[in-house]
């Protein structure tokens, strides 16, 4: 079989054909492995008269659904080029997504039909020469196809496999949190080292039923989801996450493993009484895209509920630390060791591996390594060596045995006199705060110290002072790191990874620090 991810699900479909492979916990719309597979081939089939070949790019705006499975798959099947579009974002970002990935075709679903009748009317501002609209009512606005007709209009049978190996599979963007996005180019063999990888890693089982609740153009759903269909796992789908359906789903639908946000954990854990949901099938819930707080690990260890912190990235397409169940406790606080298949290092500055302890880079390397950033070979030299080492951005350090801890990202450091300061560290303390739910630090410039920390709350009621923030900081940090000030807000912006908007932040507390 040639290594083409799209034939991971014919392959799976051959072998259990009758397994229950998608379930849409909005819709109750169930599909086994040979359903998904036949609306897979006809899609691909009707792409191929469409005249999408090898190397095209097609574009996806779609909410998690199984039209955006079967979409995945059958353009991988033909040689297509995914691109996975955040629907969250605003026409002039997703403007310059389309023309920079030079897609020709998208697949748009009804919910953003507004979006992409502006897109539309702006002409050659993209390249996108088909648009087809996924509607529950059979209809699609007057500049596009109406989905299904145009998927059922193919045949059953399986299409001429159009890539394999090297070949691109799909051109993710980055969240642009510090700039304008980057499109992050993974082939069909490193994302099926990424799958490799992770089941030499990870305790997922055969007939594992498994929770999806981050969106699809996200690595840590789109990777889990492929990696279900390669192992046999049926995926449980959630259209939108929403934390008390979450905690209904764990039974109704015998959930044994997830991977979820820290922030999706918070809101779960904020649900009265969680002891009405039977989550006794529940295995783990593996939780990544930004540092774990260790009360909340404590949180669900109370419930008998294990949480594995993960540490991955779009550029490894996944994988690159994992605890495992022996350790979560143990080493609580820890992302644990590399994954099966991937190397590590902390280093510093200089490229030098730090000694245990010491903070540092952290820098990846495996097969599962991104090829490249599209149309960006400076910042793809930038981030790769020449030695194959993924510059992740990301400080950690790591221990005696191996475990890497995730500090913070090197971009939101605050140096303030002199000394380096993660808010990672800040904001773990204030999350022991009782009346604390969310926190985010940022630097703010002062006269005094270059740069002080600064704390954005969301707190439980409107008697917390900024006070209290404060004096709960003094005595559990170095004077250098104590907040100078705190502010409270209702919501913390977010991008769709569950990655908080530190720039969007800095704009609005500006400073100047009150040392």
């Amino acid at each position: 079989m040639k290594n083409n991810v799209g034939l991971l699900l014919t392959k799976r479909a051959l072998i259990n054909p009758e397994r229950e492979a998608y379930v849409d916990s909005s819709s109750g719309l169930r599909l086994t492995f040979e359903e998904l597979n036949i609306r897979c081939n006809r899609l691909a089939n009707s792409l191929i008269q469409l005249g999408v070949k090898r190397g095209d790019r097609v574009s996806l705006a779609l909410m998690n659904s199984a039209e955006f499975l079967e979409a995945y798959f059958a353009i991988a099947k033909i040689g297509g080029v995914v691109v996975p579009l955040n629907w969250r974002l605003v026409p002039d970002e997703l403007e310059f997504i389309l023309k920079d990935s030079g897609s020709e075709t998208l697949i748009f679903g009804e919910e953003f039909v507004d979006v992409f009748q502006d897109l539309y009317d702006r002409g050659d501002k993209t390249d996108v020469k088909t648009w087809i609209q996924v509607s529950a009512k059979n209809t699609a606005a007057e500049f596009a196809k109406n989905y299904e007709n145009f998927r059922d209009s193919g045949n059953d049978i399986e299409p001429a496999t159009g890539a394999e190996e090297d070949d691109l599979l799909y051109i993710m963007y980055t969240s642009g949190t510090t700039g304008l996005p980057k499109g992050v180019v993974h082939s069909h063999n490193t994302s099926i080292w990424a799958l490799i990888t992770f089941i030499a890693s990870t305790d997922l089982r055969d007939g594992d039923r498994y929770l999806v609740a981050l969106p699809l153009f996200h690595v840590g759903s789109l990777v889990p989801v492929t990696l279900n269909i390669y192992w046999g796992v049926t995926s449980v789908v959630m259209r939108e996450f929403n934390p008390v359906r979450a905690w209904e789903l764990i039974p109704e639908e015998k959930i044994t493993c997830s991977l979820l946000v820290p922030a999706m954990l918070n809101f779960m854990s904020q649900v009265p009484d969680i002891t009405q949901y039977d989550y006794s099938k529940l295995r783990w819930i593996q939780s990544g895209a930004a540092p774990l707080p260790e009360n909340l690990i404590q949180t669900y260890a109370d419930w008998n509920i294990e949480v594995h912190q993960i540490y991955g990235l779009t550029e490894v397409c996944g994988p690159a630390c994992v605890i495992n169940a022996e350790n979560a406790l143990k080493k609580i606080g820890s992302t644990g060791r590399v994954f099966f298949h991937t190397e590590g290092r902390v280093v510093d500055e200089d490229g030098r591996d730090c000694p245990p302890g010491e903070q540092g880079e952290i820098w990846i390397k495996g097969k599962h390594i991104m090829l490249e950033y599209w149309n960006r070979p400076d910042a793809t030299a930038e981030a790769i060596t020449s030695d194959g080492w993924l510059r992740t951005g990301d400080v950690a350090t790591i221990d005696e045995d191996g475990f890497v801890y995730i500090q913070d990202r090197i971009k939101d450091m605050i140096i303030s006199g002199g000394e380096n300061v993660y808010p990672a560290e800040i904001e773990n303390v204030i999350l022991t705060h009782p009346e604390v739910i969310e926190v985010a630090v940022i630097g703010q410039p002062s006269d005094k110290w270059g740069e002080s920390p600064f704390a954005i709350v969301v707190r439980k009621n409107e008697t917390t002072t900024e006070e209290s923030i404060l004096n709960h900081c003094d005595g559990k940090l170095a004077r250098f790191k104590l907040p100078k000030g705190a502010d409270f807000i209702d919501v913390i912006p977010r991008n769709a990874n569950g990655k908080v908007l530190k720039r969007e932040l800095r704009k609005k507390y500006p400073g100047p620090a009150k040392d």
